[in-house]
């Protein structure tokens, strides 16, 4: 497993730090600061694929072959091609957005995972050097599928959702989710909606141990 995922196998909590930069120079300098994971964030963020592997090369300090922080990355959007290539330039968790229904999970999981547990195409460039000889054989073990839950559709299909084999962990996409209970974007409310769907969401997690 990567590290990210031992901390959530003992039950550990984990703090990551959210890149929107593009900068690698940025993500070289934070990447040390001891956060669990580093993400940068292809959706609304502003790297596209190039400056990704630039920002994942950077975050490898010198005469090292890994990250100090697990990096992960949230691709724009739930499509095997993106998720594919961020895991081939060395992601090891991809965020998904506007995950809904069981079966945008089932695709989430198959494009992180090797056949027969996915899909995902074989052609790890960088991920077989910077994340060791056995990144082959251990990929599926190590790699953290994250699908978010971000409306109330997703809420709703919750248990279903959770249930697919393979998720290692949600992120809840506030923002998203205020807009489909009718409220404003924001990162947080006190509304009764808003806290018993993170409730919810917080209780079908601990459930299952996600």
């Amino acid at each position: 497993m990567s590290e990210l995922k031992h901390a959530w196998a003992a039950g550990d909590s984990t703090l990551g730090l959210w890149l929107t930069s593009n900068s690698a120079a940025v993500a070289e300098s934070v990447v040390d600061l001891g956060f669990d994971y580093v993400n940068i964030d292809m959706q609304h963020g502003f790297a596209d694929y190039a400056d990704v592997v630039e920002m994942m090369r950077a975050m490898v300090p010198a005469g090292s072959s890994a990250a100090a922080s697990t990096i992960t990355c949230r691709v724009p959007w739930n499509e095997p091609g993106i998720i594919g290539r961020v895991l081939d330039a060395g992601a090891m968790g991809v965020i998904i957005p506007m995950v809904n229904t069981v079966e945008q999970a089932e695709r989430a999981v198959a494009a992180c995972r090797y056949a027969p547990e996915g899909a995902r195409s074989f052609g790890p460039v960088r991920a077989a050097r910077v994340n060791g000889p056995d990144y082959h054989p251990t990929a599926n073990e190590r790699v953290a599928c994250i699908p978010m839950i971000e409306t109330v559709e997703a809420v709703g299909n919750l248990d279903a959702i959770l249930d697919v084999p393979g998720i290692d962990a949600v992120y809840v996409g506030p923002a998203d989710l205020s807009l489909t209970l009718g409220l404003a974007p924001q990162g947080d409310h006190d509304d009764a909606s808003f806290n018993e769907a993170l409730t919810t969401i917080v209780a079908a997690c601990n459930r299952r141990g996600i």
